[in-house]
């Protein structure tokens, strides 16, 4: 496994830890601004987003009756989605920059490693680090 892959997967499992196990430590107080709307006198004011009733609105997961256990699923929910949007992001975002500079980058990876020789970038570094 290459050292960007194992930084990324200890990167994703600390967050994932993170969002599932320290949500059960967070404070069931209001945060900042709901505590300050109310000593202010305006909390009352206060009227639901248009999110308010999605599976994951207020810090927790609908249908799961415990209130510790909803925070971390949906912290863990939260992180997996992040990831998947970024990820998928990011293939889409690398095809399309690879595939479509006018003939400037036609794969020489691609067919350097299918005619079993090297590219200058694997030749200024054997061991594949970049």
């Amino acid at each position: 496994m290459t050292r960007t892959r194992t930084f990324v997967l200890v990167g994703v499992v600390v967050a994932l830890l993170i969002a599932g196990v320290g949500s059960w430590y967070a404070s069931s107080s209001p945060d900042g601004l709901e505590a300050t709307a109310a000593e202010q006198g305006f909390g009352d004011t206060a009227e639901d987003s248009a999110a308010a009733d999605s599976p994951l609105a207020d810090y927790s997961l609908a249908g799961v009756d415990d209130a510790r256990l909803s925070g971390g699923l949906a912290g863990v929910v939260g992180v997996l989605l992040v990831l998947a949007l970024a990820g998928g992001l990011t293939l889409v975002l690398r095809r399309r920059s690879s595939g479509s500079r006018d003939g400037a980058d036609t794969g020489a990876h691609d067919t350097a490693t299918a005619l079993g020789t090297s590219t200058r970038d694997e030749l200024d570094d054997p061991a594949g680090r970049r």
